[in-house]
């Protein structure tokens, strides 16, 4: 936990261009060359570096660097595929590695090195694409030239090049194309012509993945490499008030310990000796007004400010005017938790010091600004500081931190070591108790029916933190909204034919340190949409999937995916006894989703059988990554749904562990049917956006056999009784 909201300044990140969007870079020439031909075995002849993206050795070994990072969504296969689509190589045979820091892997709209928001392969469709056509148009022309027959006469086929009755491959052809210029009209090809895009591959990250030699960042070891563990006070926004360190420099293997700016900091030969040694350490907290926070009390307020009106999000007409007309009106109030990202791999950073040099291990979204973060705390420039990137075990926006908050703790660590040379480590409980967390919400709805059952006011308040406020991206906040509050319910296509309605946001400050969070605001917005939405159907006497295709009669996409589900879900069939369904439908990160939630209620809780899902996410490159994703997000969104919580008490977190802060098991795992719209929309993301509808579809199911509308998370903390 960082007891700061950032280390770099605003001004700081303007000026390192963190704002600035990048085009396409065709003609960069990627950083340490000399290296990836070694790796690759490339023999001293020259190797063949058209872009930023591509390299290609005299020995024919093929490398795609990576602008992104890879965290279990995929983007290892997807990115090569765009490529090796152009390219017309064998995809099979193609090497991935993470790209360094550089202007040339700069997001094409964020313009900083990163990943998040479901944006990397939308983002990268066309910069991929003409990265491998520029390297075929140049082999061809250098297989041309040393045949001497025109370039017409010349063809690619799955790594080689066909000049008259020779054929060469890549590799081959390497040193000569190197010499070449870079084509700057680079005509890309029609869709009939793909091989790899919408037609689906295997993951080139599966074998590594599956026989153990994948690394992360956990797995980074060097010879001299100690290990660092820190204290972290027990309240947030605590400091350090004085410490006895005698016990633990007893403890074997224990080196030194050093107060950093977040804690005390053990040091140790390992991480055993590093534990030991925190146990036998005695630490007196400042504990500061974060002791008086509590979890009851906190909803207790955001509820009373949820009685009045915030800034304004999106208005029209005057829906307060129109509630009070109104002969029939609907109240609601909303309570979701904070929430732990929880991913597999606890965070981890290892640093080594030279001389005017730093080189840093770890898995991160947000590279750029670890670098410049890291460069401050140590008194260098940012190109002095290195960011190797493993294989992340899992990020969900927790890796993509603005306030470089673990990377930041191991520079402090590192600082104060003798060896300068530290692995800092979490484990599990380190990162749920000291970590970021998807912010606590309140959201009070009122809505009126016209005569027709159909929504003719909205007034909706919602309130909770901003994870933009006081982070290099707040200059995104405008009016006093920040977006990704209220994201999901701002712009709701349901609003479109309602005359009178109003979105507003009441921002408050805590000393929970808050993140975005998978799906971020769409993970509270959609529950309420979409919930509300089914209990208006419900006041209406209407069936809740005509009810929305009334509401969605000017919005296709929506009106495409609920159809679809519907179809493929068989809505309209009874279910098995005992069994009731619900429904969901939501937009995010530019794709659409609707499920269908089957579910049972078992000794006073909820049993989810079965969950049917439809996405329209535009033109698909990898049909299979996107199953996967889906299904990713529905065991995700369970998670939230049923065990989602962490309670605050006197500013303590009551949860520690998977043992308390449960996940979704095996055997708990619904069939998931996932059905991929043919459509040539443009792309949207799918990372995030299967995790709204997961847990409005099982309220809404859970209506549907119990008569009882569900409007705080998770539903452990609800006793359900089926209907008799």
């Amino acid at each position: 936990m960082s007891t700061h909201p950032s280390t770099i300044s605003r001004r700081k990140f303007l000026q390192t261009g963190a704002l600035l969007s990048s085009g396409l870079l065709i003609s960069f020439t990627i950083p340490q060359v000399g290296r990836l031909a070694r790796i690759a075995g490339g023999a001293p002849a020259e190797p063949f570096v058209p872009n930023a993206y591509l390299h290609i050795a005299p020995d024919n070994v093929m490398t795609v660097m990576l602008s992104h990072v890879e965290m279990g969504q995929g983007i290892w296969t997807t990115l090569p595929m765009l490529l090796a689509d152009e390219l017309d190589a064998d995809l099979k045979s193609i090497r991935v590695m993470h790209g360094s820091i550089d202007k040339a892997f700069n997001h094409t709209v964020h313009g900083i090195m990163i990943t998040g928001g479901s944006t990397t392969t939308w983002s990268e469709f066309d910069r991929y694409r003409k990265a491998g056509a520029a390297a075929r148009i140049m082999l061809t022309q250098a297989a041309a030239s040393r045949v001497g027959i025109p370039v017409e006469n010349c063809k690619t086929e799955n790594g080689y090049v066909i000049a008259g009755n020779q054929k060469f491959s890549y590799g081959e052809l390497a040193a000569e194309a190197a010499k070449l210029s870079v084509p700057v009209d680079i005509p890309l090809r029609p869709a009939a012509e793909w091989k790899y895009i919408g037609k689906g591959a295997k993951r080139l990250d599966a074998p590594e993945k599956t026989n153990g030699t994948a690394r992360f960042g956990m797995d980074v070891q060097f010879p001299g490499l100690l290990t660092a563990v820190v204290a972290h006070s027990p309240v947030f926004g605590g400091k350090v008030r004085s410490y006895d360190a005698s016990n633990t420099l007893k403890v074997p293997g224990v080196r030194k310990v050093v107060e950093i700016p977040t804690g005390v900091a053990v040091i140790a030969d390992h991480y055993w000796a590093a534990i030991q040694g925190r146990k036998a350490l005695q630490v007196t907290w400042n504990e500061g007004p974060g002791a008086q926070l509590n979890s009851r009390e906190q909803a207790a307020r955001y509820r009373k400010l949820a009685q009045s009106d915030g800034m304004p999000a999106q208005k029209k007409g005057d829906a307060t005017a129109a509630l009070a007309k109104a002969s029939k009106a609907i109240t609601a109030e909303y309570v979701f938790p904070y929430l732990a990202h929880a991913p597999m791999e606890p965070l981890n950073v290892t640093v080594k010091l030279g001389d005017n040099a730093c080189e840093i291990w770890t898995g991160t979204q947000l590279p750029t600004i670890d670098q410049v973060t890291a460069a401050q705390i140590l008194g260098l420039k940012p190109e002095q500081v290195k960011i190797n990137i493993p294989f992340l075990g899992g990020g969900f926006g927790r890796r993509a931190s603005p306030a470089s908050d673990f990377v930041s703790e191991a520079a402090y660590i590192a600082k104060a070591s003798d060896t300068r040379f530290i692995k800092m480590v979490r484990s599990r409980e380190d990162d749920l108790k000291a970590g970021y967390y998807r912010p606590f919400y309140v959201h009070k709805v009122q809505v009126a029916l016209g005569p027709d059952g159909m929504p003719v006011a909205w007034r909706h308040n919602i309130v909770g933190q901003s994870i933009l406020a006081g982070t290099p991206f707040s200059v995104t906040i405008k009016n006093g909204i920040d977006d990704t509050s209220v994201e999901g319910t701002s712009g709701s296509p349901y609003f479109s034919s309602i005359p009178d309605h109003f979105v507003g946001l009441t921002t408050t400050s805590e000393v929970m340190p808050v993140l975005w969070f998978r799906s971020v605001g769409n993970s509270h917005t959609a529950f309420v949409m979409e919930t509300m939405i089914d209990e208006l159907a419900h006041e209406a006497g209407t069936d809740p999937v005509n009810y929305r295709r009334r509401l969605f009669k000017e919005h296709k996409r929506h009106l495409g995916v609920l159809d679809l589900v519907a179809e493929k879900g068989n809505w309209a069939a009874a279910p098995p006894a005992g069994r009731y369904k619900g429904i969901a439908v939501h937009e995010a990160f530019g794709s659409f989703v609707a499920m269908i939630a089957e579910v049972s209620i078992q000794n006073e809780k909820v049993r989810v059988h079965k969950v049917d899902c439809a996405i329209d996410c535009g033109l698909v490159v990898n049909p299979d990554g996107v199953r996967a994703q889906m299904e990713s997000g529905v065991i995700f969104g369970l998670t939230m749904a049923l065990y989602g919580e962490l309670a605050l008490e006197n500013g303590r977190l009551q949860q520690s562990n998977f043992y308390d802060y449960r996940m979704v098991r095996m055997n708990e795992s619904p069939e998931i049917n996932v059905y991929v719209m043919n459509s040539t929309e443009k792309l949207g993301g799918v990372g995030e956006c299967g995790v709204p509808t997961v847990a409005p579809a099982i309220a809404n199911a859970v209506f549907a056999a119990t008569g009882r509308r569900i409007y705080d998370l998770p539903f452990m903390n609800i006793p359900l009784k089926a209907r008799v």
